[in-house]
């Protein structure tokens, strides 16, 4: 069966497809194409990493609509269907052959070999050579792919300009207009066995019936409409001979149906459908008005929002027995929670089962690291337990936490089907990974948990479990991977020759952290609780000048700089006629993440930064901010000083932490910390968490809410979440504080005399004009530029900001200054004519 499917998530090794009616299936890696398959090949044969080949995330992205076939529907060991699919062109086009190629037909194929002029295409028609000339794919290019080329493996949706030979070679186009506009007709004498869901055709309304519309299409053919593919905004007023535009949904061989959808999304090639919010799966809505019932299938009911949403018959009742149809009249209203999103019928599905509107998890993104959870027992592997969580959620017990004590036997202590309480480990939703662990020590703890390098503060006492014991000492392991050592003198107050006789793989310790340096991930343990760190970290510790504990956060003062390091500024305070020695970390140097470089670069010992201000005072060490939207918020009283202050709504300045795969730990001043999930850090689609954010940053964080048995708050960072209103007004004040620092920044180097450097920051500000003299054009379309101004600088523009021109090298040309790097003596330049005109 042949069907039109819409990426909903990628993995490393497989794609998860959204199907027409709310189902899902997936395409295994190696069912991408022939040429990638063999690249995974030689790369496993070779045992290293191929520079050609590139990762699923780096070709596919959710929203892209692909063909497919059904490989085979097996049941899973809990009864649910899984569908298996295959986006490979020699088996979605195999109804095709050379002498029925036409020109304007719409296939899919997939690059199988990058050359000087264009591309090879595979479009699986045996005999058949297709090429796509580079300029032909330059628009889609630009739109869709990350980098200047398409890449081996990459699937497109193109169209037949030409063909050659009966066949044996055609020519393709996968210009985004030309595939939008493109429409199936009868001259191109498709074939039901050819036929391929996704192509746009135009059709006769030939029925209406409330179950859905019969279509003629392509003289020969006839198919259907179902309820959920009629268009929303004309779904009454189909009438008889009515001619519409159609995308075939699927095509099933055997019986001969075809189905097609109405849906605006899908009418134009190349689209996507529209995408619901995240945040919304999960979401309970209080009153949902039915539209429509349908008695074997399910109920079409108008949510809050006025989105429409779907639920399947056996989501009506708790049993089959207990469903009463007369409660799904129109106008009837019901609570239900969304517990999914049907990109292909750009529809909510919903359910109104009690146990599953009351359901603590319902996906991986409900579950965190730490959480308290009761699961089946699902199977017994020799990797550990499998236990399911919810319909949707499994989890994982390795071998090593199916008890405190390591069990040879497992199966003598557990059966299928057994209630079990876990402790989760790790949660990696993106990757649908859940650890947990059964260890009672583990699952009964009272103690703070420890799941990232930020909380290890020195004295923290909390529970780990052993991973290896050596001569040298243990290494520990808590939640989410962070690990630390415990070494040979801290391991008993009585000394131990042999650590690897006295503890044991998986044996769960009380642990007192000494120090940490979140950074390196570098955390050093004792299992002496009562006693006093050793005496050489204590020595380490100590500052060398003592000073009374006397700052309060927020309290601003001035200071000279003493000594620069790696990590920032060593200063004085100037109030305490320098006998108080500070620190300003270069992240805390602005809110600007290049000024703060730049700044560090720029400052000399003896320099005086005028209005700093205190951030913590452990009594070890002062550090101070000159980030000015911190120091706003205190000053303000736009901050919370403790954990019991913070209320789920508030807007938050704070600064970047930590980033980690799965978020982005944010503190904020007086210490509170929260994390923003990979789902919340972004309105764009989140694959690397460190692409968004990096350590330092300054942000405005949502709260989106709190835990407060565990003190956990989870925040939000999309941009369109969390503007207080004016969002012009505020960016305004943002660029309007970047262009005052490098201001700043310009008056230091001038008084200092720096040639090079402020002749750049000085002279070249953004919106000048320069004459120029083009130097070189790059293979990735970029050029280099020269001339008598710009001496002893790299002057560049990237291909977007070359126009429309062609320019080659000795040609001289104006430009206009878009910014200026002073770190790296490097000033970027645009030659488009719309910002010259300007």
């Amino acid at each position: 069966m042949l069907l039109l499917g819409c990426i909903k998530e990628v993995s490393d090794y497989e794609l998860v497809i959204s199907l027409p009616n709310g189902l899902s299936g997936f395409v295994p890696v190696t069912q991408i194409s022939d040429a990638y398959s063999k690249l995974l090949s030689k790369e496993v044969a070779q045992g290293e990493l191929l520079e050609d080949l590139n990762s699923l995330s780096d070709m596919y992205s959710p929203g892209m609509l692909v063909r497919c076939i059904v490989t085979s529907v097996e049941k899973s060991a809990d009864g649910r269907r899984s569908i298996k699919l295959s986006i490979d062109p020699k088996k979605v086009n195999k109804g095709l052959n050379a002498s029925a190629l036409a020109s304007g037909m719409l296939l899919s194929g997939f690059v199988s070999s990058v050359e000087d002029h264009g591309y090879l295409i595979d479009i699986g028609v045996s005999g058949t050579h297709a090429f796509l000339p580079r300029q032909k794919a330059q628009n889609y290019i630009k739109a869709v792919t990350r980098g200047p080329d398409l890449k081996i493996g990459q699937n497109l949706n193109c169209i037949i300009v030409e063909v050659k030979n009966e066949g044996r070679v055609v020519r393709l186009s996968a210009d985004r207009s030309e595939v939008a506009a493109s429409l199936a007709t009868e001259q191109q004498n498709w074939a039901l066995s050819s036929l391929l869901p996704g192509l746009v055709v135009k059709a006769r309304v030939q029925k209406v019936a409330p179950l859905g519309i019969k279509l003629s299409f392509l003289s020969s053919f006839t198919g259907i409409v179902d309820f959920m593919h009629m268009d929303p905004e004309k779904s009454m007023n189909y009438s008889p001979d009515q001619v519409v535009k159609a995308c075939i949904l699927s095509i099933h061989p055997a019986s001969k149906v075809v189905r097609l959808t109405l849906r605006q999304a899908f009418l134009h090639p190349g689209g996507s459908p529209n995408q619901l919010s995240s945040d919304r799966i999960g979401a309970v809505v209080e009153e949902s008005t039915v539209k429509a019932f349908y008695k074997q299938f399910g109920a079409v009911f108008e949510l809050d929002d006025g989105t429409l949403a779907f639920a399947r018959l056996k989501h009506l009742s708790k049993t089959r027995k207990s469903f009463k149809p007369g409660a799904f009249k129109t106008g009837c209203k019901h609570k239900c929670r969304i517990i999914d999103y049907s990109l292909m019928d750009e529809m909510c599905i919903v359910s109104l089962k009690y146990q599953i509107i009351e359901a603590r998890f319902l996906q991986y993104q409900d579950i965190h690291t730490g959480d308290v959870v009761q699961g089946k027992v699902l199977a017994l592997k020799p990797i550990g337990m499998q236990v399911k969580v919810t319909d949707g959620i499994k989890g994982l017990v390795p071998s090593m936490h199916l008890a405190d004590v390591i069990l040879k036997q497992p199966e003598k202590k557990y059966n299928i089907g057994d209630e079990v309480r876990c402790r989760v480990l790790e949660c990696n939703p993106a990757g649908r990974k859940l650890i947990l662990t059964l260890k009672k020590s583990l699952v009964q703890s009272k103690l703070p948990l420890l799941s990232n390098y930020e909380d290890a503060k020195a004295g923290l006492i909390t529970h780990g479990f052993v991973v290896c014991a050596r001569e040298f000492g243990c290494i520990v392991k808590f939640y989410n991977d962070v690990k630390g050592l415990v070494p040979k003198n801290e391991l008993s107050s009585e000394p131990i020759s042999c650590p690897d006789k006295v503890f044991h793989e998986g044996q769960v310790v009380k642990v007192m952290v000494l120090k940490c340096e979140p950074q390196q991930e570098r955390l050093l343990l004792s299992f002496r609780l009562s006693s006093k760190p050793a005496s050489e970290d204590k020595k380490e510790c100590t500052p060398k000048k003592k000073q009374e504990v006397k700052y309060q956060i927020g309290e601003m003062v001035d200071v000279k700089v003493l000594k620069k390091k790696d990590s920032g500024l060593e200063v004085s305070i100037l109030e305490d006629e320098g006998n108080v020695i500070a620190s300003i970390p270069t992240v805390h140097l602005s809110d600007f993440v290049a000024t703060c470089k730049l700044l560090w670069h720029c400052l000399q010992e003896g320099d005086v930064l005028p209005r700093v201000m205190c951030l913590s005072d452990k009594g070890e060490q002062i550090i101070l901010s000159r980030k000015s939207a911190v120091i706003s918020a205190v000053q303000e009283e736009q901050v919370v000083r403790s954990f019991s202050e913070i209320q789920p709504g508030m807007l938050l300045t704070g600064y970047v932490r930590n980033v980690m795969p799965f978020g982005v730990f944010v503190e904020f001043p007086f210490g509170v910390t929260g994390l923003a999930p990979k789902v919340s850090m972004s309105d764009k689609f989140v694959t690397d968490t460190r692409d968004h954010f990096v350590v330092g940053q300054t942000v405005i964080a949502k709260v989106m809410s709190i835990d407060e048995e565990k003190q956990r708050v989870l925040l939000n960072l999309k941009v369109s979440e969390c503007s207080s209103g004016d969002s012009a007004a505020e960016s305004f004040a943002l660029l309007n504080q970047y262009f005052k620092e490098m201001k700043e920044i310009r008056n230091l180097l001038r008084r200092r005399g720096e040639p090079s450097m402020a002749r750049g920051l000085c002279e070249f500000v953004p919106g000048k004009e320069l004459q120029l003299v083009v130097q070189d054009v790059k293979e990735d379309g970029s050029a280099l530029f020269s001339g008598s101004c710009v001496t002893g600088l790299t002057v560049t523009a990237t291909r977007y900001h070359l126009g429309d021109k062609n320019i080659v090298p000795g040609e001289k040309t104006k430009a206009l200054i878009l910014h200026v790097d002073a770190l790296t003596s490097k000033v970027y330049v645009s030659l488009r004519e719309e910002l010259l005109k300007q």
